[in-house]
């Protein structure tokens, strides 16, 4: 899944704020292509948490 297409599947979701991370992933349909980059692109996996609106410091807690 390239950068735009994850974008795009995030921008479809309003009211991201009030949802924990899995909850962003399960409702914008992300969460296999989360667990994928986490195991095989780190770099990815911080881009895909960054989009849905988490913060730095917690984006390095969640992808170590």
């Amino acid at each position: 899944m390239t950068e735009h297409e994850i974008i795009k599947s995030i921008s479809k979701v309003e009211g991201l704020g009030g949802m924990t991370l899995n909850e962003r992933l399960f409702v914008c349909g992300l969460i296999d292509e989360f667990d994928k980059a986490l195991i095989d692109d780190k770099d990815k996996a911080k881009k895909i948490v960054e989009l849905l609106g988490i913060d730095k410091p917690s984006i390095e807690k969640i992808v170590t």
